[in-house]
């Protein structure tokens, strides 16, 4: 692709959309996933007890072996969260900037 082509698709305002709904996106899960991994850590750091307590009465799994689970769940899901809506909405809007692109080069 051509430099003027590069140039058509940064001033389409599908692709100025497209840039700022990713990086909302990207931005509000980054968020979720720090704010868990770092309250997770944190609380290992400063309340570790409470996370050695086992779930129930006689257990052998602790609220910390639970929540790390939970924590890693999702973060495989909001990964797949991500995937599916990169390849669905953003893929999308991504074709449809390079289309008009080319129709305007022509």
């Amino acid at each position: 692709m051509s430099s003027a082509m590069y140039e058509r698709m940064r001033v389409n305002p599908k692709f100025q959309e497209l840039v700022a709904t990713r990086g909302r996106f990207a931005w509000t899960l980054t968020t979720i996933v720090l704010v868990l991994f770092y309250g997770f850590v944190l609380t290992v750091a400063f309340n570790p007890s409470a996370l050695g307590k086992p779930i129930s009465e006689g257990s052998m799994l602790t609220i910390g072996v639970a929540v790390e689970l939970f924590l890693f769940i999702c973060f495989w899901a909001l990964s797949a969260l991500y995937v599916k809506r990169a390849n669905g909405e953003f893929d999308a809007l991504t074709q449809e900037v390079i289309k008009q692109a080319q129709k305007e080069g022509k």
